[in-house]
């Protein structure tokens, strides 16, 4: 039996990545209403959204205390806002946290090889609540749907 099949009937979605020319992974997924761009990335610890789209996103945003660091830049200021709503086709994540930061180093990086600029990363904060399954073959993640209990 082959593994999407498996994966299906225990209530996974599959959500399709691109591969850009940086060997990074776009995903596709609507934040608070607004469709968008995003890096898979399972090193992030958590997921962020540059700083200057806060208002495109609906975000309430909060200072922050934390400083960010990542690849190639380290000591970054941040936001954060609470109370997220973020979907990948059928899979739907509520009230979860963002870090916004300013993103520009990777959508320099981005461009300079010919790939579009994102408007943020998705870490390893969904990818856990999803119980990601990543297929680097069929270049798609696998996310568990989320089961409410009232």
């Amino acid at each position: 039996m082959k593994l999407k099949s498996i994966l299906l009937r225990k209530g996974f979605v599959i959500i399709k990545l691109k591969k850009l020319n940086t060997n990074h992974f776009e995903i596709k997924a609507t934040l608070n209403g607004v469709k968008g761009r995003f890096i898979l990335d399972t090193g992030a610890s958590n997921s962020c959204l540059d700083i200057t789209l806060a208002e495109q996103f609906k975000l309430n945003v909060e200072d922050s205390e934390t400083l960010a660091a990542g690849a190639g830049a380290i000591g970054m200021e941040t936001k954060i806002s609470s109370n997220n709503t973020i979907k990948f086709k059928e899979w739907e994540y509520s009230n979860f946290n963002l870090v916004l930061l300013d993103l520009t180093h990777v959508n320099t990086a981005l461009t300079e090889h010919n790939a579009k600029a994102v408007e943020g990363i998705i870490g390893a904060d969904i990818l856990e609540k999803g119980k990601a399954i990543i297929d680097y073959k069929n270049k798609c993640v696998y996310l568990k749907k989320l089961v409410f209990k009232f």
